[in-house]
Order: C-alpha cells, then structure tokens, then sequence
C-alpha cells in the first residue's frame, strides 16, 4: 500500500510541477515508473519549499487536532423575584429557586411548611384530635418535576386555581388574598356570613356538596377541584373526607380548630396561602394580626381588678364548659378577667351539670357566649334558674351574634378565628370599657 500511494502521488506532482512552466513547456511525459525501495524512501522525504525570508511566519496546523466548535452555554433561567400565582413555569430550570417568598410558621402547633426551589412539604401533626399519624401534602410549582420519595402525600400542584370549602373559617382567608374568584364549592351556603360570598350563592356560582356521610360525591367530581379542603374528627360517622378520597378527588385535612392559642389559629391562614403561592400577603396580614394583638395584650397586664367571667348554656342537660387552658380562656385572660375554671388543666371542653355551673359562677360579673340565645326572656323561659345568676340580673350577659344574617350564619364562627385582635378587643370593651373608649362591638352584643 505505501508504495502505490508514493507512485500515485507522482503521477499527482509531475504533471503539477510541469504545468507551473509556463504555456510555451513542454508537458514531459513519462512512463510508469516501478517502484522500488530507493525511490519510496525518495517519495517519503519531504520536498523542500523555496521560503521568502521577508514572509510573515505562518503557524501551521496540527494534523492532530479535532476541530471544535465554539463553546456555548445552555442560559439559565431567570430566577423569579416573587412566586408565581398566576400560570405555570415556562422554562424549568431545577437551580432556580421558584418560591423566594417564605413564610414561616411562628405561634401555630399543628403545621409546618418546608421549601425547596420547586416544591413544598406541608406536614399537619395531627390532622384530627387523637390522630395516631400526621397528614402530608407535597405541593409542587406547575411546570416543573414532582420530586421522589413522597409516595405516601397528597401531590398539588400550585398555584391552585379552583377550591371547595367544607368550612366557614376558610372563607375570610380567601377574601383576604383575593382568591374567592376560585371558590367552586361550600359544604352548605346556609352558615356563609361573608356577604361576597352570599352573592355568589345567589348568584348560582357555588355548589353546596353538604358533609359528612351525606356529602354529594357526584357533584364534587363534576366540578373537578383542585383541592377540597375540610376538617377532620376521626369518625367515619361524621368525617367528609373519606368518600371524597375513594372517588380520587384531592382532599386536604385543615386542622386550625386543634391550635388553642388565638394567634396560633390565626396563623393557618399561611397554611391555605401556600397552596395559591401568596405568602407574601399571607405575612403581610399576619404581622398586622400580631402587632394589633400584641397592643391590645399590652393594655390589660398589669391591671388590678380583674371581673369574674363564666359562658356557654347547657344543651340536653349538660354544660359545655371551655377548658380551663382553652382557647376561650386564654381570650378571657388576656382580656383583663378571670376565668372561674382557670384551674382546670384541660383545653378542651368541661362536660359539667347546671348545679356544678351554679356552686361555682351564681355570683360572677359575666356570662358569655350563650349561643342562639336572643333576649334576657328567652334565657330565662328556657330554664327559670338562668336568672338566678348574678350576671342576669345586672345586665352583663354578651353574645357573640351581633354579625348574623336570616340564614343562620354567624360571622363569630367565620372570621372570628382569623382576626383574633378584634376578638379580643371587644371582650376588654366588655371587661375594661373604659381602657377602648372609642371601639365599637365587631362580634359580640349585650342580651337584653
């Protein structure tokens, strides 16, 4: 092979060379010539080229080397300034952090919120009272990849963009973040107090699914919501969710009645904000909850008298008390009263009878909370003994009505939980008027 490609490139370069002579040369020509061993080795040696010592050096190129192309870089995507709630994520970049606003959770118990640069975790501790194992929901960013090793939670992607709510104390939450517009569904329209959401109603905009056992599982799946949101007892005679969860429609356990302090219960309204991406306004409306709260907290810490206070009335017989570290108490405490069953180490319900309840609160300043209690008459034509206590007969007997509609809803049981600074002012209005002089009753008013 190397002696015929030295021959062939003869045959190549003598016609050149000659051809260089000029027009008047005679092309010589040649008979093959055998190759032997003298003139391969004369073929191999390189042919020397005449150089011009004024030319500029000219580099050659190494036979060796691969020619590349330009190096070009893949760009990243931008990273966002504020999380998306509106739409998915076009470009997915997973080095881009797509949630740079956190929240964190600070006085409630029963959530925590985790965040990686795609998703978030959200662990509820105990999605019902006495619940054995917690509840978790893997809340992705749309347009982006589910990570792995979260078989066992609720995968949503976010931002969510329709929502049935099985409770009143969603709503406030909602309105708040300007997201009633994704509302779908209620458990009953009968208990809404909001008057937005009245109007949707009425407006045939909202489906009522009713709850418990008797929840309309047809009509859920019609409507095809991103998440249904409801609470949880732990008994399948009561409980929503678990007709919803075997159809395979999203339900997402919301635990805020477990938190018994009134800004822990406040703060769940991050815990439905995540699901929109709004923990900006969720923050922002917090630490406006916290400083008005705070204040008010200020007012009552040092006071030397402190009236006496009792509430609730019986229901078949029997009294249901707050507990004595409930949330109700701790709103009678730091209101500037104090709570006749402040001794008692529970925070949940007291199930008392009427002679219990009359030994120890005949002669307290105050009895709230009575429930659907209307007048000092129909107090007293429910059961003649009501009037014995000293808080009837001197006219210190609130309820907390005073925002109700001819439907039965009652925005104590509504916002309430999520504005626990009114709450709280108006029960040192009650207690101490003189210490708020210029507030006006939100939630309660006195029975007459």
């Amino acid at each position: 092979m190397k002696r015929l490609f030295t021959l062939l490139l003869l045959l190549i370069i003598v016609p050149g060379l000659a051809a260089c002579g000029g027009d008047s040369a005679e092309a010589p020509t040649s008979e093959p010539v055998a190759e032997t061993e003298e003139t391969a080795a004369t073929a191999e040696e390189p042919t020397e080229v005449p150089v011009d010592p004024t030319a500029e050096p000219v580099e050659e190129p190494d036979p060796t080397a691969v020619p590349t192309a330009e190096p070009t870089e893949e760009p990243m995507a931008e990273a966002p300034t504020s999380n998306l709630t509106d739409g998915c994520v076009e470009n997915y970049d997973e080095s881009v952090d797509y949630f740079p606003e956190e929240t964190a959770v600070t006085h409630a118990d029963g959530f925590t919120i985790e965040y990686f640069n795609n998703y978030k975790v959200i662990t509820v501790a105990a999605p019902w009272l006495g619940a054995e194992d917690s509840a978790t929901y893997l809340l992705v960013q749309c347009g982006t990849r589910a990570p792995e090793g979260f078989e066992d939670a609720v995968t949503v992607e976010v931002p969510i963009s329709s929502f049935v709510s099985m409770s009143t104390t969603y709503l406030p939450y909602l309105d708040a973040f300007g997201k009633l517009d994704t509302l779908v569904g209620v458990d009953s329209g009968a208990f809404a107090f909001n008057p937005n959401v009245r109007e949707m109603l009425d407006a045939g905009e909202l489906v009522e699914l009713g709850s418990g056992t008797n929840v309309n599982v047809e009509a859920a799946l019609e409507l095809e919501p991103d998440v249904i949101m409801t609470s949880a007892s732990g008994s399948a005679d009561f409980d929503t969710h678990p007709k919803l969860e075997e159809v395979g429609l999203t339900v997402v356990l919301n635990a805020d009645y477990l938190d018994i302090t009134p800004l822990g219960r406040a703060e769940w309204g991050k815990f439905i904000a995540a699901f929109y991406n709004e923990e900006a306004q969720a923050d922002a409306l917090f630490n406006d909850v916290v400083a008005e709260y705070e204040a008010l907290t200020e007012l009552t810490a040092d006071l030397a008298e402190r009236p006496t206070v009792f509430a609730n009335t019986p229901f078949e017989g029997t009294w249901y008390m707050p507990g004595g570290q409930s949330y109700t108490a701790q709103l009678f405490d730091t209101a500037g009263a104090d709570y006749l069953w402040s001794d008692d180490e529970s925070t949940s319900t007291l199930f008392l009878d009427f002679e219990s309840v009359f030994d120890r609160a005949a002669d307290a300043d105050y009895w709230l909370n009575l429930g659907f209690v209307f007048s000092l008459a129909d107090l007293e034509a429910s059961d003649e003994r009501f009037a014995d206590f000293a808080a009837f007969q001197n006219g210190n007997v609130y309820n907390y009505d005073l925002r109700s509609n001819e439907f039965g809803g009652n925005d104590f049981f509504e916002s309430a939980a999520a504005n626990p600074q009114l709450v709280l002012a108006d029960l040192i209005k009650i207690f101490h008027p003189d210490l708020l002089p210029d507030h006006e009753l939100v939630y309660y008013r006195i029975v007459e």
